[in-house]
C-alpha cells in the first residue's frame, strides 16, 4: 500500500495525531477482495491474514501511514455543536485506486480520540458489519458510496447496554470532508483555514472548477474569479447532493441521521448507523430510534439535504464577502460598505440555494420516470407518478415489490392482470402512456420501456429483516467461538450468500428469492441504532 497523507498537510488546526487503541487479540471476519484489488493492495498482503488483522485494527501502522482524528462541527438534528470530531475513528492516510483516485483510508472502531466526549471510542460487531453489509449493497445498487475493505474482531467486550464483541470496520470514501468541517472553522472565524479547505476540496473534488470553468474569467479580475470559483463549488455541491438523494429514494433507503457532520461534499453516503430500507411506502418513514420526529423521515431527505447545503453556504459568506468590491458610495461608513458587501454576497449565494427546488424536482421526476419505464417526463407524467405514490401509500404497498413487480408485468400476463385489480385505471393509463411514447424510434416500445425499468427497480433489497437475522447469527457465531470460529460458522461463511445477491441486485440468481420476502409485520416495530 502506497499512503499519501495530503489533508494532514493542511496543518494541526485540521485534526489531532492520536494512534489506535491496540486490540487485545485482532483476527480478520471480512475482507474485500474486489475492492483491494481495485486500491491495488499487493496480493502478498492480501494473503497474510496475520499482517490484515494486525493494520486493520490498529495495532500496527502500515509504512507511510499516519494516524490522525479529524476535527468537525456539525447540526445535530438542527442544533448545532461547534466540537464534534472523530470519536472512534483514525484516518490512515490516502490511497490511490486503479483509476488513479485518491481514496480515504480509515479506521473505525477503533479507540477514543481527543474528540471522544467521554465515549469509549469503541465499535461493537454488528454495527461494523452493517456498514460493511450496506454498503456494498448500495455500491452495487449504483447510489454513491463510501465502502468498507476489511472488519477485523478485537478480542474484547465492549458495553451497549448489553456485552458486545468489539470489531473495527475499514471505511474507504473519497474523502472524509464534511459540511461539519467548514463549519469548524467557520464557527472559529478562522478563514485562512476555511480559504485552505476550499482549496483543498476543490482541487481533490471538482478540479474542473480550476482547469476549465476558472481560466477564461481571471481576465475580469481575481476577485471576480474568486468568486465564481467558491459559487461553482457550492453548485457543484449541491448537485452532487441531489444526486446521491434521489438515488437514495429509488432504492428506498433512508439515512436516519443527515445531520452536517454526516454530509460528505463529495456526495457519497457516508455512516451507516441508523439506516434502514423502506418496505411499504410512505413518505414519512423513519425508523432511526433517535430521529423522534421525523425530521430524517424519506420523504424529507431532498428537503434536508437542501438545508445542509445552505449551511455549507453560510460557512462560505466570509470568502465571498471578501471578493466583493467596496460600494462607490463614499458618504458610507466603513461598517455600512462591509454590511453593503456582505448583503450582496448573501443574495449570491442565496440565488444557489433558491436554485436547489427546481433541480432537485426535475431530478426526482426524471428518476421516478425511469422507475417506470418512460424517457421523457411531462406534467401529465407528475400525475401518474404522484398518483401511484398515493396510491401505494394508501395500501401501504411494498416499495420494492411494486416496481419490480410493474417491471415483470411487461412481460408476465398473470402479474400484468394482478396489478389491474391492485392498481385500478392507474395501471392501464400508465399503459398507454408507455405505448405513446417516443423511444428513439425503436419498434416495440414494452421492450425499450422494460430495458430502462430493468436498469432502474432492484429485484432485491438489503431488507432490514434480512439484516438483523445476518447480523444476529454473526454475533452468535462469535460469541460461541472460544479460539477460532468453525468453517461453517465464520462469519465469511454466514454473510457470503446474503452479500453475493446483494452484489447482483437488478438479476435473478438462484439465491435471489431468499432475500424478496417483506417482512411479516411489515417493519412496524424495527427501529436501528447509532453504532455508538
Amino acid at each position: 500500500m502506497k499512503f499519501e497523507n495530503t489533508y494532514s498537510g493542511l496543518g494541526e488546526q485540521f485534526f489531532k495525531r492520536v494512534l489506535p487503541q491496540k486490540a487485545i487479540k485482532p483476527k480478520l471476519l471480512l475482507w474485500n477482495t474486489v475492492l483491494a484489488n481495485s486500491l491495488l493492495i499487493d496480493d502478498n498482503l492480501q494473503n497474510n491474514h496475520h499482517l490484515i488483522a494486525q493494520y486493520f485494527s490498529g495495532n500496527e501502522l502500515p509504512d507511510g501511514a499516519e494516524s490522525i482524528a479529524l476535527a468537525y462541527s456539525g447540526h445535530q438534528f438542527g442544533h448545532f455543536n461547534p466540537q464534534l470530531g472523530d470519536g472512534r475513528a483514525h484516518l490512515l492516510g490516502e490511497i490511490r485506486d486503479n483509476k488513479n483516485v485518491r481514496c480515504d483510508i480509515q479506521l473505525k472502531g477503533s479507540g477514543q480520540t481527543p474528540f471522544s466526549r467521554r465515549g469509549d471510542g469503541k465499535c461493537a460487531l454488528a454495527p461494523a458489519l452493517r456498514e460493511y453489509i450496506m454498503s456494498e449493497a448500495m455500491f452495487a445498487l449504483g447510489v454513491p458510496t463510501s465502502r468498507c475493505l476489511a472488519v477485523v474482531s478485537t478480542g474484547e467486550t465492549i458495553h451497549r447496554g448489553l456485552a458486545k464483541a468489539g470489531a473495527v470496520v475499514t471505511r474507504v470514501a473519497a474523502s472524509h470532508i464534511r459540511v461539519g468541517t467548514f463549519q469548524y472553522f467557520a464557527a472559529r472565524d478562522d478563514k485562512a483555514s476555511l480559504k485552505a479547505l476550499l482549496d483543498y476540496s476543490i482541487e481533490r473534488h471538482i478540479p474542473e472548477i480550476k482547469s476549465r470553468e476558472i481560466n477564461n474569467l481571471e481576465s475580469q479580475g481575481a476577485n471576480f474569479a474568486e468568486e465564481q470559483r467558491i459559487l461553482l463549488f457550492l453548485e457543484h455541491t449541491i448537485d452532487k447532493q441531489i444526486t446521491l438523494i434521489v438515488e437514495w429514494l429509488r432504492v428506498g433507503f433512508i439515512h436516519g441521521v443527515m445531520n452536517t457532520d454526516n454530509t460528505a461534499i463529495s456526495g457519497e453516503t457516508i455512516d451507516f448507523g441508523p439506516c434502514a430500507m423502506m418496505g411499504s411506502y410512505h413518505e414519512k418513514a423513519v425508523f432511526s430510534s433517535i430521529d423522534e420526529y421525523g425530521r430524517y423521515a424519506f420523504g424529507s431527505q431532498g428537503k434536508i439535504a437542501q438545508w445542509n447545503m445552505a449551511r455549507l453556504a453560510d460557512c462560505l459568506l466570509p470568502l465571498i464577502t471578501e471578493c466583493q468590491i467596496e460600494p462607490c458610495d463614499e458618504s458610507l461608513s466603513i461598517e455600512d460598505k462591509k454590511q453593503a458587501q456582505q448583503q450582496l454576497a448573501l443574495e449570491k449565494l442565496e440565488k444557489i440555494i433558491h436554485q436547489y427546488s427546481s433541480k432537485f424536482e426535475v431530478a426526482y421526476y426524471a428518476m421516478y420516470a425511469n422507475k417506470l419505464g418512460m424517457s421523457q417526463i411531462y406534467s401529465a407524467h407528475k400525475v401518474l407518478i404522484d398518483s401511484l405514490l398515493e396510491i401505494m401509500q394508501t395500501k401501504r404497498l411494498d416499495y420494492t415489490q411494486t416496481f419490480y413487480r410493474l417491471t415483470q408485468s411487461l412481460k408476465d400476463k398473470i402479474i400484468a392482470d394482478e396489478l389491474k385489480a391492485e392498481l385500478g385505471d392507474w395501471y392501464s393509463t400508465w399503459l398507454s402512456v408507455i405505448e405513446k411514447t417516443n423511444y428513439n424510434d425503436q419498434d416495440n416500445n414494452i421492450e425499450a420501456a422494460l430495458a430502462i425499468m430493468s436498469k432502474n427497480n432492484p429485484v432485491v433489497i438489503p431488507r432490514n429483516h434480512h439484516v438483523e437475522q445476518i447480523l444476529s447469527r454473526c454475533e452468535d457465531a462469535l460469541a460461541n467461538s472460544s479460539t477460532q470460529l468453525s468453517a461453517n460458522g465464520s462469519i465469511d461463511s454466514i454473510v457470503a450468500e446474503f452479500l453475493t445477491v446483494l452484489r447482483s441486485p437488478y438479476c435473478e440468481l438462484d439465491a435471489t428469492k431468499n432475500y424478496q420476502d417483506a417482512p411479516a409485520d411489515g417493519d412496524r416495530y424495527y427501529q436501528t441504532f447509532c453504532g455508538t
